[in-house]
């Protein structure tokens, strides 16, 4: 159903480095940048390799306006294994835990995810939501 999703950021220095961690852990990565120092319209996009973007980075500097509770983007993940490193990966780069790394049953047998806020404030999830023999490649949603 959907085609892109952007995010206003306050700081592009600040969004580049964590979305470039966060999103490599999930096999994301930056499908394209223009992003010049000093220019108010910088950008950067993140999809699949080879590919056009999904997710991108627009910057938004005193314009910010998060979205309230009930908002959040959650970014498909391989396997468990790059949900945690998503995880590890948010928190070392100046994300906020939002939910540790885990199944969560409420959501379903197989739904493991973790939640956390990036530098701006934006709610943003890692999921699998299907079994985890560890070998999965790639997602399949």
């Amino acid at each position: 159903m959907l085609h892109h999703i952007s995010f206003g950021v306050t700081d592009m220095h600040r969004s580049v480095r964590f979305y470039d961690a966060v999103l490599t852990s999930l096999g994301y990565q930056r499908v394209w940048t223009d992003f010049d120092e000093g220019d108010p319209d910088a950008a950067v996009g993140y999809g699949h390799a080879g590919g056009g973007d999904k997710f991108a980075l627009k910057l938004r500097a005193g314009q910010q306006v998060i979205a309230g509770a009930g908002f959040h983007l959650a970014f498909a993940a391989p396997n468990r294994a790059a949900v945690d490193a998503f995880y590890a990966a948010a928190l070392a780069n100046g994300g906020l835990d939002n939910g540790p790394a885990g199944l969560r049953p409420d959501y379903g047998d197989h739904y493991y995810a973790a939640f956390v806020l990036d530098p701006d404030g934006y709610r943003i999830e890692a999921v699998l939501n299907q079994p985890d023999d560890g070998t999965q490649s790639g997602c399949h949603c």
